[in-house]
């Protein structure tokens, strides 16, 4: 069982507001810092001038017993995200794409205040400018910062949908018109929907609050294309109206129409973190495993690069 984290390793960095990540910081003109690239381009959503979000340095690893022996066991320790640094900014989509296990939901459980009771976690994390602890970050859960989860299990199976949805009846009804939700649905359990149903009822929790910044892990699975891209679309607008976006995605493609820049996950870190622009030709991505995820989209070659090409 997951449990919220009461120590953040929050001493690697000095406490309040950092130089770097102060809301007046402006990086016009600059094509990388913070570990990202940013094009010079007017789509480039940097007009804003500072950090939403800011994760530096992230590690995870989990205390574990490794059999060895028949009534014997081992300790081990295994490290699952390592060195991440990651940042979103105001007005801006971030997307996270790469492989199943490389530690994209585990980020978000970290940026959650939420972690297992054996792991290990070290790093910093800001919020709007703020070095955050793990309480504050439990603080701001469902409040500044909204969550949609990839399983629909996340869903109280104990409680109709509108009461979990919140807010007022009004805005509940305008997210069920755009969602295309019966006004009934308010008053089913989660267990009498369809997947689809429920993944759309997780977007309008989602988006029924006032948060600034919204994490989304896998949250078009299920949806037909068309929800799907309104949901993008969704995401979209809420960030051209001063919010932030961490979209974690294995559509790459779908992500691509949205996202400013795009971090690429592999085996527990961000391997390049760039300007979606960049994706628009393979030589403007920095490493091998970046254009090989180019070059596997649909629209493109699909051919393999070879992992030792630079």
């Amino acid at each position: 069982m997951r449990r919220e984290l009461e120590t953040h390793a929050g001493e690697m960095a000095p406490q309040g507001r950092g130089a770097d990540h102060e809301p007046g910081h402006d990086h016009e003109g600059e094509f990388k810092h913070h570990h990202h690239v940013h094009l010079p381009h007017d789509g480039a959503k940097h007009e804003h001038g500072h950090h939403l979000l800011q994760v530096e340095h992230l590690s995870i690893g989990f205390d574990m017993y490794r059999r060895a022996g028949l009534l014997s066991s081992e300790r081990m320790f295994s490290k699952v995200i390592d060195d991440l640094s990651i940042a979103v900014h105001v007005g801006e989509i971030v997307a996270i794409v790469g492989a199943s296990g490389s530690g994209k939901t585990l980020l978000a459980d970290a940026i959650m205040g939420l972690y297992e009771p054996n792991a290990r976690v070290s790093g910093t994390i800001y919020f709007d400018g703020v070095l955050q602890t793990a309480a504050s970050l439990v603080g701001h859960r469902g409040r500044e910062i909204a969550f949609v989860p990839q399983s629909v299990k996340s869903l109280n199976p104990l409680m109709k949908v509108g009461r979990q949805i919140g807010g007022s009846k009004e805005r509940r009804a305008e997210l069920f018109r755009q969602y295309r939700l019966a006004p009934e649905v308010e008053d089913l359990y989660p267990f009498e929907l369809s997947g689809g149903m429920a993944r759309r009822v997780l977007l309008a929790t989602a988006l029924i609050s006032d948060p600034r910044l919204i994490i989304a892990d896998e949250p078009t699975p299920g949806l037909d294309l068309e929800l799907a891209i309104k949901a993008m679309d969704d995401f979209r607008a809420f960030a051209d109206a001063g919010g932030g976006v961490l979209l974690i995605t294995h559509d790459i493609e779908l992500a691509l129409r949205v996202a400013d820049r795009v971090a690429v996950f592999r085996d527990g870190t961000v391997v390049e973190e760039t300007d979606v622009a960049c994706f628009d030709d393979p030589a403007l991505l920095e490493t091998a495993f970046a254009r090989r995820l180019w070059h596997a989209l649909p629209t493109h070659d699909f051919a393999d690069v070879g992992e030792g090409a630079r």
